[in-house]
């Protein structure tokens, strides 16, 4: 594969004397259809995908926890970090969303096609790794969840909960439905996210203390301090969601009917305004959830003196004697929509960088039949998974092991999107605005400083 083929200038379908298709002509279908519809309301929503699934799958159990931390540690004194980490998480997701819409690949192919396989593969090594011990431990936290709600010890709930994850779950909406049922599940599931916006209303927070907190920022040389602002930001801007925006992408051009790799090529501005969109509607509601956790945790936990918190579980316990049933409750039911949505992402993200390293055929556009290592990575990813609840590994460590191999991949990870984003062999005329090279590369700085002070205070503890 050229860089020439890349940047879709030559074209082998059309060499071929394959049809021609008129991408801004489907385009303008989508949008004759939005403005068919008269309620403002509904158009908006009709445009969002997979930026809205990446940004809720990004509040996964773990990152449930880490919130959770945070706000019973430090009270409100971190809430301005989701503020400033908002235009983080929408520069580098739009820019993976762009490479997908351009190339017409997932990152993983694209990766491929631009590096030596010693750089890509254990760059999709260790995403693999890093992302089935998340799943396995937001697994463990799934049952853990549904413990909260029904006595019954929470290793009895790990194998169904596993169960109904991708191997049955996504597999079966696969065999059964179809890609736009899979899509309609997921932004459901990501309504289960907004139970932690009525959690910290129950709690009552004083306004004041609540904006004091959120406009100005604090900076402590407490290295407690330092370590959850450390672990927020490698929480909010993980590897996986790099390569699960990307491939979503170009699963959506596979449903409007572009099912071939030269159909998918390039991307009006029309598209990217609307993956634009979708992006921030998408990052400003994960950042939204990741602020009311916080606050919820601070108004309750934090006042209380609770302050060991160690498990978006262990807060949902807290929560019942200080704040009541209903704020527990509210945290459980969201945990459990939470990680039902988190384990299918990891996984098949995992499964995307594999079988795009290795130019497999993938999707969830796909059938099993039509792409059967794509499934068997994303059922490995999940039975090894739900093994690690069985093999006495504890959660909370799996959830260290990952965040650390997540702060270590993130850097690098981060410098080869930025260097692909802004190569025209790759992207044409489609290449990074000044504002995205600026907030991209700030943020690549800030992961890599992060990932530094990870490897600190892991080699310290």
């Amino acid at each position: 594969m050229t860089r020439r083929d890349l940047a879709g200038r030559t074209s082998a379908s059309a060499v071929q004397g394959e049809p021609v298709v008129d991408r801004h002509r489907t385009v303008d279908a989508t949008v004759l259809k939005l403005r068919g519809e008269h309620n403002p309301i509904k158009r908006a929503l009709a445009v969002l995908g997979p930026g809205l699934v990446t940004g809720a799958s990004d509040d996964d159990p773990s990152g449930i926890g880490t919130y959770a931390q945070a706000g019973a540690q430090f009270g409100y004194a971190t809430l301005w970090a989701t503020l400033a980490m908002l235009p983080m998480m929408i520069s580098i997701q739009y820019i993976s969303a762009r490479i997908g819409l351009v190339t017409g690949r997932g990152l993983g192919g694209v990766l491929r096609a631009k590096y030596p396989r010693a750089v890509v593969y254990p760059a999709v090594a260790a995403l693999v790794i890093a992302n089935t011990l998340n799943a396995g431990a937001d697994i463990g936290a799934i049952a853990a969840a549904i413990n909260l709600l029904v006595p019954v010890p929470a290793i009895v709930f790990v194998v169904p909960v596993s169960a109904r994850m991708p191997t049955l779950g996504i597999l079966a909406l696969q065999a059964f439905g179809s890609y736009e049922l899979i899509a309609k599940v997921f932004k459901w599931l990501a309504l289960a996210l907004l139970a932690y916006v009525g959690a910290a209303l129950f709690a009552h927070p004083r306004v004041l203390d609540v904006l004091r907190g959120a406009l100005i920022p604090t900076i402590r040389p407490d290295p407690q301090y330092i370590g959850i602002l450390v672990a927020l930001l490698g929480t909010t801007i993980s590897p996986y969601l790099f390569f699960w925006q990307a491939s979503q992408e170009v699963d959506e051009q596979i449903v409007m009917g572009r099912p071939l790799l030269w159909q998918r090529r390039g991307a009006s501005k029309r598209e990217l305004g609307f993956a634009l969109w979708d992006t921030v509607a998408g990052m400003v509601f994960s950042e939204i959830v990741a602020f009311f956790i916080i606050l919820a945790a601070g108004a309750t936990l934090f006042v209380h003196g609770e302050t060991h918190i160690i498990s978006a579980t262990e807060a949902a316990q807290a929560l019942r004697p200080i704040a009541g049933d209903a704020s527990a409750v509210l945290l459980a039911v969201g945990l459990i929509g939470a990680g039902v949505l988190a384990v299918p992402v990891l996984t098949a993200s995992a499964a995307y960088g594999v079988a795009g390293a290795l130019d497999w055929k993938q999707g969830l556009t796909r059938s099993i039949g039509r792409a059967p290592l794509f499934y068997l990575v994303i059922a490995a990813a999940t039975l090894v998974g739900m093994g690690i609840n069985f093999l006495g590994l504890n959660p909370i460590t799996a959830l260290v092991l990952s965040a650390v191999l997540n702060g270590l991949l993130a850097p690098p990870l981060l410098v080869l999107v930025m260097l692909v984003s802004n190569d025209r062999a790759v992207m044409g005329e489609r290449t990074n605005g000044r504002l995205l090279n600026v907030v991209g590369w700030a943020t690549t700085v800030a992961m890599s400083v992060a990932a530094l002070a990870l490897i600190v205070t892991t080699v310290a503890g």
